[in-house]
């Protein structure tokens, strides 16, 4: 199989050759030929890593038939939902994910990744409801602290004002951008001109 190594750290460049080292051992204990190296040393934000978005446009190319990591925080640490479907995406396109450090991740073999998938869109599916748990629970709070959810309420004098520019023929977006307003509350301004337009 044709591999891609992937490996990501924050700041210790030692770090990174260890863990190229390995992973390059471990290719050739597994017969994988390397075909490409991506390194990032940045966070785990993805916009940070320039590395791993070239990866994933190689990827999309099938120039490589496995991605192999250190560990799974290594590929992605942007919460169990976006792994999942990380590791879901890659598996459609028919590219295997195998970690160094975690034998139990290694989706070259068939019953494996169905039972690796199965568990961790548990997990996800348990996380995303921790989350809404906990939204709901902070909203309730700002309830009985008599706060009030969503937008402030718009002034008249904005309203007159988005109405102005919809004359102008502006956009709905340039002009919620210029009036710091959402574009569905312009659309429903514009919607009530052309109400009062028919009736008139």
């Amino acid at each position: 199989m044709n591999v891609a190594i992937y490996c990501r750290i924050s700041t210790n460049k030692q770090e990174l050759a260890n863990q190229l080292d390995a992973l390059k051992s471990f290719a050739r204990k597994r017969n994988f030929k390397v075909k490409h190296v991506f390194c990032d040393v940045a966070s785990g934000k993805r916009a940070d890593r320039v590395e791993f978005n070239k990866m994933m446009s190689a990827t999309a190319q099938r120039k490589f038939d496995v991605i192999l990591v250190w560990a799974l925080d290594r590929l992605s640490r942007e919460g169990m939902t976006k792994t999942v479907n990380l590791i879901e995406h890659l598996n459609k396109i028919g590219v295997d994910v195998v970690s160094y450090t975690e034998p139990y991740l290694d989706t070259t073999n068939e019953l494996a990744r169905n039972i690796l998938l199965a568990v961790v869109s548990t997990l996800a599916k348990a996380e995303r409801e921790k989350i809404s748990e906990r939204t709901k629970a902070g909203l309730e709070r700002l309830k009985r602290e008599g706060k009030k959810l969503g937008r402030p309420p718009v002034s008249e004098k904005t309203k007159i004002k988005v109405q102005q520019l919809l004359t102008e023929s502006k956009g709905v977006r340039a002009i919620a951008r210029a009036m710091n307003v959402s574009p569905a509350f312009v659309s429903q301004v514009r919607k009530e001109a052309l109400h009062r337009k028919k009736r008139n």
